[in-house]
């Protein structure tokens, strides 16, 4: 039934046919569960782990990266080689792929435990009236129309319309679901407004909330997948898991790098068609294997890898120094996503402000001797630990506030007038509650007032275990007041008291909404003196002002304290005792802004971040939070800037997107608004982090870019989230924000790092290709470079340090490219001067070297035809390890020189020297031993083709490297003084938002 909400008690109950003193009859339980079906969430149908592994390498690169492999495979096959160097190179790049998918599968598993962890929220039992009798049934055996009585501590089983109170007020935690801070009163009326949220409908009660108290009944009318929390699931279902902007860029490089690999291979195998019939190969079918081989590896060559494995590692590097921030990373790739948000929508309760309700003012009467003369005084903490002070409406702390009459009283009213606990929590470190949060900050302001009668109680107070801290003050109240009767709060009252024994003294203490306590006030208690005197006109016209004054122009919760000398031997309470009541004073609470949340906002609006709270609560108090976190200090007024969600929804589609454009609070929301936002933003080319710690926020976490869930809030919203934050704290965010832009800024050095290494290598193959020269480098050589050689120092460049200036920078655009413009300009000249080297080193070894052949360089270049003629060398001089191990040393130490040239976009090495990243130098000297330990290990030069170098060589072999820090530094000149060359890319931008009837669907 979807609209009960706004039906009376008699047609719900009529709809289902049922009697509500008697319940369903057997036939109807049977008819129903065949109708409306089982009161179980519905599993969702899992990916099989075939279609998992083989997702894994639906990739380009990959494809191309096993094409290779297969091809190399066969290649060795058919030359009939035999033995570990035919295998070496398909096995490695087999095992890397392999590695690869292993950790795409476990990620993608984990993210399916969202949905399941939603079933734990359903509540197991139910007491269900069928028959005309009350049973304890399991929930899942609930069909709509079943009448069910609910009582304190009651997980409801299902959604259901109130037909009867059986207490005086029913109040429901309903917190997962919208994310109020408090818990909710609950009552029969039916709801008369249009388009109503789950906040306006009062009278329902949602599967998987709470009863925190009172007791009710309620009829069925919603089950399984067709309550609340099912809508939730459903939510989530239809969100499919966006690509990071990392993944993206690096797919269309991929795309991109692909095409040019194909284009190259392709033409390195048609250039030498002429070569094919060459004696040295034996048959134009030899030779036109022995080309494609070259072609194989010019692929290899040109694909990095090693590139997935470092990607990986660096952003694992991240998510350590996150999580000394307190931001737990659960999906790598988010790391990165971080770096480019350019909208945080964040929940107001627990992320913006604490979520612990505490008392920040107190007004009292002075005395009325030359008028009525009303006093303030502010509390600090803002917490539930005991720790804070009183201060005057000066500013001046007060040293003993419990020597004042009244803030006396109202610490003993506090402590009495209370049905909440407070205790500290030595396993978490904090103070917590049980009951409702507005007790609970009445209790911490007795800690704060102290007890009276000597001087040294504050520092005696602080020598007292926390334990015992925690409600020290509040046990004194009790043990000295003896509790007789209560009188419940109720509706209508608004308002509870307490009556009280102290030394044959009866009192009643009071609390409640100013309007009814002040109302039933004939005196006031004076805070000069002590005196009681009495309340006229004037006084209550000032108190009256002050309330209005905190509960509007501040939005502070507010509450009015008072007491009653009762007659003596009195034992029980009635509604009439609560008259002619003597006020003490008036409290003003809130659920206080975190005090590092306002840098923290300061930090987003510099770094070009904007920032929208979204909350369940009020306009009024969401808008009071942020003035006091700065949330709207660049704004003049809140017009076009502040909306409900019924405001936003019923604006055209034009005004809702210039409304998504300036939009700085949205309020009163309930799940499908957040999933709506996000979707919005997104069409708009917003980069999206949500906040959020309920299991009403799972489907806009998963929706976002980047899902943050509070490391208090529920399992759902965490395994639907990228990033949970231990501290809950929105500081946490903009810190991450800041080493997500820091780690981007190392991933893009090291990709470009890589992609100049790799161009290099195809540069020094195909200028072999195309001088004749024999093959430069074994395919094996060029493994051992990508993979080793290459991956060490790329994942040193991850340790960059951050720059200074990191979140001064507005963020970058979606579209911008990991390489583009003026930088991939950059790096082919640094990839052709790399090349070049190579197969400088490899030609001055026939040449120019002592132990070379000193061959002309037209011998060099007709080493084909050498079995065919006749020779002053042996021929077998081609077949010699040196060139190939002079050229191969001469790639590795140019991209050693390579990497320091990556320690800085655009930064001179004179500026940011070696040692400002001591893990780069490390891994320089770890990856020379290392090529040192093949050259020299006997076992392990044969496996690479490669032999021992001389002083001589290894000094050319310098002379050759060294220019690249030289050529670069050059072109790092140019890029800070003429920005370089480059391109823009426009995305279109999609206005249009998400249709309502879509979303409801």
């Amino acid at each position: 039934m979807e609209d009960a909400y706004a039906r009376s008690v008699s047609e719900v109950l009529d709809f289902f046919g049922v009697d509500s003193s008697k319940g369903l009859t057997d036939f109807q339980v049977s008819q129903h569960a065949r109708l409306y079906g089982k009161n179980v969430l519905p599993e969702e149908e899992r990916t099989p782990f075939w279609k998992l592994v083989f997702k894994q390498f639906d990739d380009l690169l990959v494809k191309i990266l096993i094409a290779a492999a297969l091809v190399s495979f066969l290649l060795a096959l058919i030359n009939g080689e035999t033995g570990l160097i035919a295998f070496l190179e398909p096995s490695v790049i087999l095992m890397i792929l392999a590695a690869n998918a292993a950790v795409g599968v476990i990620t993608e598993t984990n993210a399916e435990k969202a949905l399941e962890e939603l079933r734990a929220y359903q509540a197991d039992i139910a007491t269900v009236l069928r028959n005309g009798c009350f049973s304890i049934l399991p929930a899942t055996e609930l069909v709509p129309g079943d009448i069910v009585e609910v009582s304190v501590g009651c997980k409801i089983p299902a959604d259901m319309r109130m037909i009867e109170m059986l207490s005086g007020q029913l109040r429901v935690d309903q917190a997962i679901l919208t994310g109020e801070s408090s818990s909710v009163e609950k009552d029969l009326e039916s709801t008369i407004a249009t388009n109503a949220v789950y906040q306006d409908k009062t009278n329902i009660l949602f599967s998987g909330t709470v009863v925190v108290a009172g007791r009710a009944r309620a009829v069925v009318i919603g089950v399984g997948a067709n309550t609340a929390m099912g809508s939730i699931r459903d939510s989530m279902l239809r969100t499919d898991d966006e690509a990071t902007p990392l993944k993206k860029k690096l797919d269309e490089f991929g795309t991109f790098l692909a095409k040019v690999i194909a284009g190259i291979c392709v033409l390195v195998w048609i250039v030498n068609i002429g070569h094919f019939r060459d004696p040295a190969h034996g048959g134009f079918l030899r030779g036109a294997i022995h080309y494609f081989k070259i072609a194989v590896a010019l692929a290899v060559a040109a694909i990095p890898e090693g590139l997935p494995a470092v990607v990986t590692t660096c952003l694992a590097l991240g998510t350590k120094r996150m999580a000394r921030l307190n931001a737990i990373v659960r999906s790598l790739p988010s790391v990165e996503t971080l770096g480019c948000t350019t909208v945080i929508c964040s929940d107001k309760t627990g992320t913006l402000t604490t979520n612990m309700m505490s008392v920040s003012k107190i007004c009292v009467v002075h005395s009325i001797k030359n008028g009525p003369e009303v006093a303030e005084f502010g509390v600090s903490g803002t917490t539930y630990a005991p720790e804070g002070f009183i201060f005057d409406n000066t500013g001046v702390q007060l040293e003993f506030p419990a020597q004042l009459p009244c803030l006396l009283h109202i610490a003993m009213c506090s402590a009495l007038c209370n049905e909440s606990l407070l205790q500290y929590n030595p396993d978490k470190g904090n103070y917590e509650k049980i009951g409702e949060s507005t007790e609970v900050a009445l209790r911490v302001l007795a800690e704060k007032v102290g007890l009276p009668g000597f001087d040294s109680m504050p520092s005696a107070l602080n020598m007292l275990s926390k334990h015992e801290r925690a409600s020290y003050c509040n046990h004194y109240w009790e043990n000295q007041f003896k509790k007789v009767s209560v009188l419940e709060f109720s509706r209508d009252r608004k308002m509870m008291s307490v009556l009280c024994n102290h030394k044959q003294m009866e009192i009643m203490f009071s609390k409640g909404a100013p309007e009814s306590i002040i109302s039933r006030c004939t005196n006031i208690l004076c805070n000069n003196d002590g005196s009681t005197i009495p309340m006229d006109a004037t006084l209550r016209a000032e108190l009256d002002s002050r309330f209005n004054s905190f509960a509007g122009k501040e939005t502070l919760r507010c509450l009015a304290l008072a007491l009653k000398i009762m007659p003596m031997g009195q034992q029980i309470l009635s509604f009439d005792d609560e008259k002619d009541l003597t006020f003490i004073g008036l409290v003003g609470m809130l659920d206080p802004p975190r005090e590092e949340v306002r840098n923290a906002m300061i930090s987003c609006m510099t770094a070009g971040i904007r920032v929208i709270v979204v909350t369940g609560d009020n306009k009024s108090t969401a808008e009071s939070v942020c003035r006091k976190i700065g949330a709207f200090d660049h704004l003049v007024d809140y017009v076009g800037h502040s909306y409900t969600a019924a405001e936003f929804e019923e604006l055209p589609g034009t005004q809702q997107t210039m409304a998504l454009q300036r939009m700085a609070l949205l309020t009163r929301v309930e799940p499908s608004h957040k999933r709506m936002l996000v979707e919005a933003l997104q069409n708009q080319n917003e980069v999206v982090a949500m906040t959020g710690d309920g299991v009403n926020d799972a489907p806009a976490l998963k929706k976002a870019d980047i899902g943050v869930a509070m490391g208090s809030g529920t399992a759902v919203a965490k395994s639907a989230s990228d990033m949970v934050l231990a501290d809950d704290n929105f500081a946490t965010i903009v810190a991450a924000v800041a080493e997500g832009r820091a780690i981007y800024n190392n991933t893009k050095q090291f990709i470009r790092y890589m992609i100049s290494s790799n161009i290099g290598e195809v540069v020094c193959i195909f200028v072999a290709v195309v001088l004749g020269i024999p093959d430069t480098l074994a395919p094996v050589q060029l493994l051992w470079v990508n993979l080793v050689t290459d991956g060490l120092p790329a994942t040193a460049i991850g340790f960059n340090k951050p720059d200074s200036d990191v979140m001064k920078a507005k963020p970058r655009k979606v579209s911008e490219a990991v390489v583009s413009g003026w930088l991939f300009f950059r790096y082919l000249v640094i990839g052709a001067y790399v090349g070049l080297a190579t197969v400088a080193g490899f030609i001055w070894w026939f040449i120019y070297s002592e132990t070379g052949p000193k061959l002309p360089y037209t011998e060099l270049m007709n080493f084909d035809t050498c079995p065919t003629r006749e020779t002053t060398y042996p021929c077998s001089i081609f077949e010699d390890r040196h060139p190939s191990t002079v050229a191969m040393t001469v790639l590795v130490v140019v991209e050693m020189f390579n990497a320091l040239n990556n320690l800085s976009e655009n930064q001179s090495l004179l500026v940011i020297p070696p040692w400002s990243n001591l893990w780069l130098v490390a891994s320089i000297i770890l990856t020379m031993l290392l090529h040192i330990l093949i050259l020299y290990v006997p076992p392990l030069s044969t496996l690479f083709s490669v032999t021992s170098l001389s002083w001589n060589e290894w000094a050319v072999i310098l002379y050759l490297s060294f220019p690249v820090i030289i050529i670069d530094e050059v072109l790092k000149f140019f890029s800070r003084n003429s920005h370089g060359i480059r391109f823009n890319f426009r995305f279109r931008r999609y206005d249009a938002l998400p249709k309502k009837e879509l979303r409801d669907k």
